[in-house]
């Protein structure tokens, strides 16, 4: 019966084709949560939609540790075992749930102590802290299907969740609701409904072995032998998981503390546009890591799977590129308020994401040796890779904001985009390093020259309104060698 399950409904993870589920899902997702921020600027004021996205960020940053990096585990050894995938499951939400009580108990000290006037927004408080707890609960079941290779049912489950979220906006909005506290509702409603979805086609494709009949975890790998053993191999994970949001929020934070709130929603917008290009790379990272991390052992397979998603990304660049700035630059002013791309609050959302544009072409490059790291025999290394990336962004975002924030509003917005393509352009060249990859860079010398050569002088176009940018369609060479990369190389998973 078991067999008959496996053969039937899992399938071993390839790249390909979990990637183009992964990245369509989020794309759509990232389109559709476009549409309901367009929803949240219209009917919310400035100030009540700053204090919104700024409470999200908040807690979806405090309780990303409740993680404990497990569901990773489950993404990067699940492959090994289908019939312990579900199992796991049940397993990572049995620590996780230990773990969340004392970080629930501190937010619920921690709050009135630190905001003054927190009893005016405590329902606001309470919906956006479980927004984030049902979030961390959904990681795990949709890596158990990553790792059965049904991506496309993860990438499903993401798609309705947001599909939910954003009709409730709409509902709310044609009958003229102002409340922030009724969108961020909506906002629960949508992830407990995407939540839901995600369990429920976990257990329904997925052998349901119980924690108490899998007595022998040997088959995921070592790391799972004991929860002593689970938790100390997932303690980088962890680490990085909690230091990880800093790393796309810390321009936005030093930009409230530095320039208020409404800066702070210019930059904002910029950021959703720039953010709904990453997930291109995190989709490519979240199809490689099982790949990765069923060979791991094995050098030469290793690196032949990360020339793959090179060839792949380098396929990618020219298509997110012309399609992230022709979107921005001819939509983003059709479908947000005027004050967040004329300039009179400081700086045009678009003008940042020009800037922001040049950071997402070396992001999207560095996806091999990111993910080489975290699918590596030495986690702590992405640990350390994530925390230098943090504190490097954190120094240099501090050093030009604070510089230009006393010139204008307009000039600190700008130094934020400038600080956040700085540290982009520095986790792209530390990935290289501490994954000990310069070999590869040296054997696709020509193309990584070419790529960034040619996407840097086209973003400075794009920035500056020059004829220039037009430089970047010479990376549209590389597209013939993406579309080989995405051809299927696995073989489906055999019956045992």
């Amino acid at each position: 019966m078991g067999e008959a399950v496996i053969s039937s409904k899992t399938r071993k993870p390839q790249m390909g084709r979990d990637s183009s589920w992964l990245i369509g899902s989020d794309l759509i997702a990232i389109f559709l949560a476009l549409a309901g921020q367009i929803v949240l600027t219209k009917a919310l004021l400035t100030e009540s939609y700053g204090i919104y996205i700024i409470a999200l960020d908040a807690f979806a940053t405090f309780f990303l540790i409740i993680d404990l990096g497990l569901p990773t585990l489950i993404a990067r050894d699940g492959a090994n075992d289908v019939s312990k995938i579900w199992p796991s499951i049940i397993r990572v939400y049995r620590l996780q749930i230990l773990c969340s009580i004392p970080f629930i108990l501190f937010a619920i000290i921690g709050v009135p102590l630190m905001i003054e006037n927190w009893k005016e927004y405590i329902g606001l408080i309470v919906i956006c802290g479980s927004i984030a707890l049902v979030h961390i609960a959904s990681y795990a079941p949709r890596s158990g299907l990553r790792a059965a290779g049904q991506a496309k049912l993860e990438a499903w489950s993401k798609v309705i969740e947001r599909a939910i979220t954003v009709v409730g906006y709409y509902i709310l909005f044609s009958i003229e609701s102002t409340s922030v506290t009724a969108f961020a509702i909506i906002f629960l409603i949508g992830a407990i409904g995407g939540l839901v979805i995600a369990v429920g086609l976990s257990y329904s494709i997925l052998p349901r072995g119980s924690i108490s009949e899998s007595s022998n975890w040997s088959s995921l790998g070592t790391a799972w032998s004991d929860n002593k053993t689970l938790l100390i191999q997932a303690l980088p994970f962890a680490i990085t998981l909690g230091v990880l949001p800093y790393v796309v929020r810390i321009e936005k934070f030093l930009v409230a503390g530095e320039l208020g709130v409404d800066a702070a929603a210019i930059f904002h917008v910029a950021q959703l546009a720039w953010l709904a290009g990453l997930v291109v790379p995190q989709a490519l990272r979240a199809a490689l890591l099982p790949v990765l991390g069923g060979v791991r052992t094995d050098a030469i397979k290793f690196q032949s799977a990360l020339e793959n998603s090179l060839n792949l990304c380098l396929g990618l660049l020219p298509v997110g590129l012309f399609a992230g700035a022709g979107i921005v630059y001819f939509l983003l002013p059709l479908a947000f308020p005027e004050q967040y791309v004329d300039g009179s609050l400081g700086a045009s959302a678009v003008d940042l994401f020009m800037v922001l544009l040049a950071g997402w072409c070396l992001t999207l490059l560095s996806t091999p040796t990111y993910t080489a790291l975290q699918a590596g025999e030495k986690p702590w290394k992405f640990t350390l890779f994530i925390g230098l990336v943090v504190l490097f962004a954190l120094i240099i975002g501090y050093l030009l904001i604070d510089w230009q924030a006393n010139n204008s509003q307009g000039a600190g917005l700008f130094a934020a985009a400038i600080a956040s393509t700085i540290s982009s352009s520095f986790l792209f060249f530390l990935s290289i390093h501490l994954s000990s990859n310069w070999d590869l860079l040296l054997k696709k010398k020509k193309e990584f020259s070419l790529a960034i050569c040619l996407s840097m002088v086209s973003c400075y176009g794009f920035a500056t309104g020059s004829w220039i940018a037009v430089c970047g369609l010479g990376l549209f060479y590389f597209i013939p060698q993406g579309i080989q990369a995405m051809s299927p190389t696995v073989e489906p998973l055999p019956e045992e």
